[in-house]
């Protein structure tokens, strides 16, 4: 049998009755259009700092600053009922200080439509089992 006529049985992205019909205009567009902004002046202000920083400490300084930071992201709990808190990478990177949406429009996880991950899910998807939406308890 030819290979390129087989259907291969691996997890599929496209699971109507585990993540719904899926829309090509949520991959192009972003919900609103100050998000795209908001991204691109942080992007450019991290950017700025670190070459504030290279320039003033050296260009070892930015780096190590960055193995820091991809240390503290991977420290997460299971996915399932208690979301991870990056509580040690949101110290690191100043985020505590900022406020949010969910600080006065609430947490999207506590609300009554929130539907908990699947926890077998979530680690096929973490492990590279299974393709689907990533989860959010876990990123």
């Amino acid at each position: 049998m030819d290979p390129a006529k087989t259907i291969p049985l691996e997890g599929r992205g496209d699971d109507l009755l585990r993540f719904g019909i899926h829309g090509v205009k949520s991959d192009i567009i972003e919900p609103h259009p100050l998000q795209s902004a908001r991204r691109s002046a942080k992007q450019t202000q991290e950017e700025t700092k670190k070459k504030i920083l290279a320039n003033t400490y050296g260009s070892a300084f930015p780096m190590k600053m960055e193995m820091d930071r991809q240390i503290l992201a991977k420290f997460q709990r299971p996915p399932g009922a208690v979301p991870s808190s990056f509580v040690g990478l949101e110290a690191f990177t100043g985020t505590m200080e900022e406020f949010g949406f969910e600080d006065y429009l609430n947490d999207p996880r506590e609300s009554e439509s929130y539907r908990p991950v699947d926890l077998h899910h979530g680690m096929e998807v973490r492990l590279g089992l299974s393709k689907g939406p990533p989860c959010p308890s876990f990123m």
